[in-house]
């Protein structure tokens, strides 16, 4: 901003020295763009890794769903026997040792009606809910990283509208008091002058406050400290992280918005619901299968040696051995099975209403996204092609140079230099209102790319 003009002292003044250009300062260290902050929140922001460790637990449940019944293996022996007359009770009591006799045996769940093949086309359902869900996870903490960079970006424009017209006051009451030197300017415009500048200061404590706000916000996004704070930098306050880039003039999302209407039921929160509303399809059709009941399998061995006072045969015998085999069916199963069936429906039928709802306010996010942009790039227009900022500036300019000529006071000039910085940080903010609706478009269609990064 030029300083405010003033009458120039009657005494000579030094040739002005020809202009050269600043140095760019180098870039600070903690500062990122966009794109780079993006790219940090994917790898450092705590809700998206847990979002994919859901997708690693949904992948190991799908190895648990694919196998099958594991059966089980018993081993026993015998311990001890007694022979039983029908006069004499108990005789022969004798205690044997595992060498004398064994028992093995074998059961095996034989599952009917297609359940493994089922439960594993569940588990794969679930493992794509999950990715869906890690997508949208990503999707709204992209949103929220956007709208922290969008408003640090704003407050740190609106802090160098504020700290660049500070100097401008510093340099018009260096020139004012050496008008005052040189008896060309009462004390009293000096005074009134200095007493008018004090909410100029306030703006400057405002913005700057408002930009360590929002870069903290920023941080917190990326999983950075707040409160690690670099050496200052010339010119602006401390923080954590320093955004880098501009606020563009104008911003077009550069796609229809049928495009865009069409691309809504990608949104990642919606295939989430779906692919939920089709896995509770699959739950529905495995609680159906249990209606076939499963066989349980069980088959045996045993060795056992024969008592030495046994009557002999022909042949004498040192040990008998036998094979047994034997299939379970449960029974009466018919309630149960009825009501996991009536369980199953009723959270089918809620998958799919909330797989509805979804797509309903994903199209309803979208609708206002949308009439957001229009009014943002609306009152971008008045500033950028209405003229708004040019108005201000020429008012300043006018009521400067009125001034100059003695018809205007010192009080109406710089109540048009208010003016005009309050346009400024008007502009600043509908520029700033345009990248977040252009975000906040991108976050209700699920499609990248939308706004300038």
């Amino acid at each position: 901003m030029a300083p405010l003009a003033v009458p120039a002292p009657r005494a000579e003044q030094p040739a002005p020295r020809p202009r050269t250009r600043a140095p760019q300062p180098p870039a600070p260290a903690n500062g990122l763009t966009l794109a780079e902050a993006e790219a940090r929140l994917v790898e450092r922001n705590l809700a998206v890794i847990a979002a994919q460790r859901g997708v690693d637990a949904a992948r190991a449940q799908r190895l648990v769903a694919s196998s099958l019944p594991p059966p089980s293996v018993s081993v026993g022996n015998t311990f001890g026997q007694y022979n039983e007359g029908p006069n004499t009770g108990t005789r022969d009591i004798r205690g044997l040792s595992p060498s004398n006799n064994i028992n093995a045996g074998l059961t095996v769940l034989v599952e009917l009606g297609g359940k493994r093949t089922l439960r594993t086309r569940l588990a794969e359902g679930n493992i794509g809910v999950a990715e869906a869900q890690v997508l949208d996870t990503l999707r709204q903490q992209i949103f929220a990283l956007r709208q922290a960079f969008i408003a640090a970006l704003a407050a740190r424009a609106n802090y160098e509208v504020a700290a660049s017209n500070r100097q401008s006051l510093d340099r018009t009451e260096a020139l004012l008091r050496r008008q005052l030197q040189d008896g060309a300017l009462p004390e009293g415009d000096l005074l009134r002058f200095q007493a008018a500048r004090l909410p100029f200061e306030a703006e400057v404590t405002t913005a700057a406050q408002n930009y360590a706000a929002a870069a903290a916000q920023l941080a917190v996004a990326l999983a950075a400290d707040a409160a690690a704070l670099p050496a200052p930098r010339p010119g602006l306050p401390a923080v954590a992280l320093e955004p880098r880039g501009t606020l563009p003039q104008r911003a077009d999302p550069g796609v229809s918005r049928g495009e865009l209407l069409d691309a809504v039921r990608n949104r990642p929160d919606v295939v989430a619901a779906q692919r939920q509303a089709a896995a509770a399809t699959t739950n529905t059709e495995l609680a159906q299968a249990s209606q076939w009941r499963d066989v349980t399998a069980n088959a045996g061995w045993g060795r056992t040696r024969l008592s030495q006072n046994l009557p002999s045969g022909a042949r004498e015998l040192d040990a008998n051995n036998q094979f047994t085999f034997n299939l379970s069916v449960p029974i009466f199963t018919n309630r149960i099975v009825q009501g996991n069936i009536g369980v199953a429906q009723g959270q089918q039928a809620q998958a799919e209403a909330l797989a509805r709802a979804a797509l309903l306010q994903a199209r309803a996010d979208f609708a206002t996204a949308w009439s957001a942009l229009e009014q943002a790039r609306a009152l971008s227009r008045l500033f950028s092609e209405g003229g708004a900022l040019n108005r201000a500036e020429l008012a300043y300019r006018s009521t400067e140079q009125a001034y100059l000529a003695g018809g205007r006071s010192l009080l109406e000039v710089l109540d048009a230099l208010r003016t005009l910085n309050a346009t400024r940080v008007a502009a600043n903010n509908a520029r700033a209102g345009v990248l977040l609706a252009l975000a906040q478009l991108e976050a209700a269609t699920g499609v990248g790319g939308l706004m300038p990064r």
